[in-house]
């Protein structure tokens, strides 16, 4: 169904503000907008930790960050929403599509004062009555082709998502810088570990990661725990609890620069998380386990991959506590993750 089959849209705004893996299943609307619309202007607003993912994007004209903890207040949003609303209504937005659909990406579009609104399916905290929800043909799959449906109805072509993330001569370079001060020369077979995740269910035990490490050590590979600032409790018990060597990126390297050393990787080994997706765009093979969220939703969306996941009812309870001491990931052996891997591996 395409809403406008014959408009050609000059100004468009993308409102896509986080989390990191959410930010990066948004990235194909944005190629298919500039492949259908190749004169338009396509500005994108993201809060700024996920930033650094859009920077030198050929889909993508002009970034505005939007300084979340300037707005959680009543006097911060008084203070600033007349500024970011005169930032956005001077670029006289054709359309803008919502593909957060929560009560502050509403906001924004709706300070956009762009006359066409539109979203994607299953908004929540009345994002549905500032933004017209698009139910497509994929409003049950994969969230990166419930994004897609939005940008189909404005009339993209689109077979297959397409991931843009530039890494430039210069992050390659720091990540390289990186890798070597660590250890890992362009010869090294290594695994990256991505023990963090968001909810403390989707996590795999560090036990299981550090026994993991160990086997793989054993058959050739260098495992390299990778993450954010926010993982380093995780790292830190994986490596107490390996018998032998890791190497430790945690908290040393940007956005694009992990991108660059996942790129760099035999294999990715992570749960739903980020980094996971990350390595799906930049095409590492993928080993993830999945336990309280839908990888028919969340899971790889292409690439040669493998979601492992528990044989218990209660597997995609989309709970980020649970009461059965997180058996659902707890269940997921290192047997068959090392399996996985080895099959990854190989191709």
């Amino acid at each position: 169904m395409a809403i406008s089959p014959n408009k050609q849209y000059k100004n468009i705004l993308i409102v896509k503000l986080s989390a990191i893996g959410d930010v990066i299943h948004a990235l194909p609307v944005a190629h298919a907008l500039k492949q259908q619309y190749p004169q338009a202007r396509i500005t994108w607003v993201v809060e700024k930790p996920a930033y650094d993912l859009l920077t030198n994007n050929p889909a993508i004209d002009e970034i505005i960050i939007f300084d979340k903890p300037k707005f959680k207040s009543l006097s911060g949003l008084l203070a600033n929403a007349p500024e970011l609303s005169r930032q956005l209504k001077s670029r006289k937005f054709d359309v803008v599509l919502d593909l957060q659909g929560l009560f502050k990406s509403a906001a924004i579009a709706w300070l956009s004062s762009a006359a066409e609104r539109y979203g994607y399916c299953n908004m929540r905290e009345l994002s549905h009555a500032i933004s017209t929800p698009i139910c497509g043909e994929h409003q049950n799959g994969h969230i990166v082709e419930r994004y897609l449906d939005v940008a189909r109805a404005l009339g993209c072509k689109v077979e297959q998502g397409q991931f843009t993330i530039t890494i430039t001569e210069q992050e390659a370079a720091a990540a390289q810088q990186s890798m070597k001060k660590a250890g890992i020369t362009e010869n090294t077979r290594f695994v990256a570990l991505a023990p963090g995740t968001n909810w403390p269910t989707k996590c795999w035990p560090t036990r299981s990661y550090a026994e993991l490490a160990d086997q793989l050590n054993t058959d050739g590979f260098t495992s390299v725990i990778i993450g954010g600032p926010g993982d380093r409790k995780l790292a830190d018990e994986i490596i107490a609890a390996a018998k032998g060597p890791l190497i430790d990126l945690v908290g040393q390297t940007t956005l694009k620069q992990l991108a660059f050393v996942i790129r760099n990787a035999s294999v990715f080994v992570g749960g739903d998380t980020g980094p996971m997706h990350l390595a799906v765009a930049v095409g590492t093979p993928v080993v993830t386990m999945f336990g309280p969220t839908d990888p028919v939703r969340n899971g790889p969306y292409s690439g040669e991959n493998t979601v492992l996941t528990a044989a218990i009812e209660c597997c995609g309870c989309w709970q980020r506590k649970c009461d059965k001491n997180n058996e659902c990931m707890t269940n997921i052996t290192v047997d068959e993750v090392l399996e996985a891997v080895k099959k990854r591996a190989s191709r």
